[in-house]
């Protein structure tokens, strides 16, 4: 696929082009002699205490990541997991610096370079396009309510990553990773494989190394899926503990934004950012009261006296998955859990509910996005028209079905739409049910098995796991990390809680993997090694 124009002129300049004038480039003797080594996987809290001790500057860490993009995501394998740079990205890295130097430290995100998924709001001279041509002019004028939480804690936002186009829902035949904005994004463990999606690009670059963590957003494992393909840990929050305001929608009942990160600390970290309550974007779980910082549940004990459901439907899909799903189920028993077979996923079962949830529900809520934003198109109907007037640029793989069958929907009144909602809230219930009944801490699963073909003809081929798809449908949370390689392909766990469990699940999810220490570095190879 052809790169963006943003990229191609950066790469033409050196990315000393985007140094605004007068800001110092050359790093200090002691940032001259750090290597790429020396950099290279680094955690959010190995950061912060080499820019406390002065042996490492926002900036220099700032400049390390853009050369990894140049490298890495421009030449090299050609990721294509960027989809935009900021150019103030140095400047923001230069001033955090600064405040640090008077003593001012705004927390654990001070000074670290976050890319964001490109459907979410940044009041800057970056776009929102959610990897669609049709929204190229799409320049906001306020930040998402969690990129405002960001700035605030200091973090360098350093670009946007690309996407399954409309995070995958344009079409039931897409490939994930894909935009016409964008191109392919590519898997970096092999690169002619999926990367999941459709948060795709922020999975990707967080295990290329291209940005310490990212953000993206799921309704149905849009970020699980790259987590677990990619071999990085995701968490896809509670519905309604992280903002959805200035993000380009799905489903009010199913989005959420959440972090990635190459180690659960790093992704708890990162939650600690960004959660928290917002007026303008009621949540759909109440709770009372919420923590301020999810690294305090970082326990390598944490498994301890747990009792963990495993989802017993997801045995013999596939020999290698099984074998991986018995190592981390021996490992957790041996950290002191107790593993109970049950069937969870049937919670899930209500057919042609959620697909219609979330065509009445994208419609109204992208009606809604695009009549308040600056995009020139300013409705569904707009879209659509673009699309059919580009189609050669816009769907030259797969059509837009899922915008036509969202448009010919009536308004939220419907009672299609009301029995559909009504189906769908009944999964918390069940999931509920289930954690009462075998009195659990958590439930858990595959999430996928392994990465397919890259196929832009044909689509994705699912392979039947989908661990987290309950998650996702109730709102309640789940938490995705490495669970071992298949073949030099990534496969996640995914860990499952009640509503605003999240403490527990990063308990758990920590103590799983200090436990089993399953995450393997990328290694870009062409394709699987057939021998």
């Amino acid at each position: 696929m052809r790169r963006r124009n943003f990229i191609q002129r950066i790469s033409a300049a050196g990315f000393c082009a985007i140094v605004p004038a007068g800001l110092p480039f050359n790093l200090n003797p002691i940032e001259e002699k750090r290597t790429a080594a020396d950099l290279a996987d680094m955690t959010v809290a190995q950061m912060q205490q080499k820019m406390r001790s002065g042996q490492l500057t926002a900036l220099s860490l700032t400049r390390y990541y853009l050369g990894r993009i140049e490298k890495i995501d421009r030449n090299g394998p050609k990721l294509n997991s960027v989809i935009e740079l900021n150019p103030d990205a140095l400047q923001i890295a230069a001033d955090m610096d600064k405040e640090r130097k008077n003593g001012k430290i705004r927390g654990p995100m001070h000074g670290i370079p976050v890319l964001i998924k490109d459907n979410i709001d940044t009041a800057d001279k970056m776009k929102t396009t959610a990897g669609s041509l049709a929204l190229l002019d799409n320049i906001a004028t306020r930040d998402a309510f969690i990129v405002k939480k960001l700035r605030e804690a200091g973090a360098v936002i350093l670009g946007k990553t690309n996407l399954s186009e409309w995070a995958n829902f344009r079409s039931t035949r897409s490939s994930s990773g894909w935009s016409s904005r964008g191109g392919q994004t590519h898997n970096p463990y092999v690169l002619d494989r999926s990367p999941c999606g459709s948060s795709s690009g922020s999975g990707v670059a967080v295990a290329a190394d291209l940005c310490a963590v990212a953000i993206g957003t799921e309704t149905n494992g849009s970020i699980a899926c790259p987590a677990s393909m990619n071999g990085v840990v995701g968490i896809k929050p509670t519905v309604g503990l992280v903002s959805r305001v200035g993000i380009i929608p799905i489903s009010k009942t199913q989005d959420t934004a959440g972090p990635f990160g190459r180690t659960v600390a790093d992704a708890a970290a990162l939650l600690g950012v960004i959660a928290g309550p917002d007026p303008a974007d009621p949540p759909r779980l109440t709770t009372t009261s919420l923590p301020s910082d999810y690294t305090a549940f970082l326990d390598p004990a944490g498994l301890k006296g747990k009792r963990i459901g495993v989802e017993k439907s997801l045995l013999k899909k596939h020999e290698g998955i099984d074998l991986l799903l018995q190592k981390a189920l021996d490992q957790i028993k041996a950290q002191g859990a107790e593993i109970v077979e049950v069937e969870y996923m049937k919670t899930q079962n209500l057919p042609g509910a959620e697909s219609l949830l979330l065509q009445y529900e994208f419609k109204d809520g992208i009606n809604r996005y695009l009549s308040q934003s600056n995009a020139r198109i300013k409705s569904l109907e707009g879209l659509i028209a673009f699309n059919n007037a580009n189609a050669t640029k816009t769907m030259p793989y797969y059509r837009q079905e899922l915008f036509d069958s969202s448009q010919a929907k009536g308004d939220l009144d419907s009672k299609e739409y009301r029995d559909a909602l009504e189906k769908i809230n009944s999964v918390a219930g069940g999931l509920i049910d289930i954690f009462e009944k075998h009195k659990l801490d958590a439930l858990c699963g595959p999430s996928t098995g392994p990465s397919w073909c890259i196929d832009p003809v044909n689509g994705d081929h699912w392979t039947g796991y989908g661990s987290y798809g309950p998650a996702a449908i109730s709102g309640f949370p789940s938490i995705t990390l490495p669970m071992g390689m298949l073949d030099g392909l990534p496969a996640g766990i995914s860990f499952l809680g009640k509503a605003y469990g999240e403490p527990e699940l990063i308990r758990i999810a920590y103590a799983y993997e200090q436990a089993s220490k399953n995450r393997v570095k990328p290694g870009f190879k062409k394709t699987v090694d057939l021998g």
